[in-house]
């Protein structure tokens, strides 16, 4: 195994400036933003509603597979690196969180070590 750990970092971008990653997963612009809806708005991704809506959104599985796709080509490159992904989205408390905790249980499962980290998933709901 190449990759030493992979930290796999969620934000909003509504918080201030994506952190610093090796990967950065813009979930923005693609994904529905399950904030519009005023019954999960102060919700989180801790929340069953929020990560059904997001997990049932057309394309996020299939991002989260191809997510853990490059994970593996960086771990079959020839250094040992640690590996950092970083998902974002507006706030950082529904899609990225969601898909960030998902990625994370998933790349877990192989055998390598994850650590999880959500930047501004406690922050409060950014009005917009």
């Amino acid at each position: 195994m190449s990759v030493t750990e992979i930290q796999v970092v969620s934000f909003g971008y509504l918080h201030g400036a994506p952190p610093a990653a090796t990967l950065t997963l813009d979930l923005r612009r693609h994904f529905r933003d399950p904030h519009v809806d005023p019954a999960l708005r102060e919700l989180t991704a801790h929340d069953r509603p929020v990560r059904l809506a997001v997990l049932g959104t057309p394309g996020i599985r299939e991002l989260i597979t191809g997510a853990a796709l490059l994970a593996d080509s960086f771990d079959a490159g020839p250094s040992q690196a640690p590996l950092t992904i970083a998902v974002g989205c507006a706030g950082g408390r529904h899609r990225a969180a969601t898909v960030a905790m998902t990625l994370a249980t998933r790349l877990s499962k192989t055998g390598t070590r994850v650590r999880l980290t959500h930047r501004d998933l406690a922050k409060p709901v950014v009005e917009r």
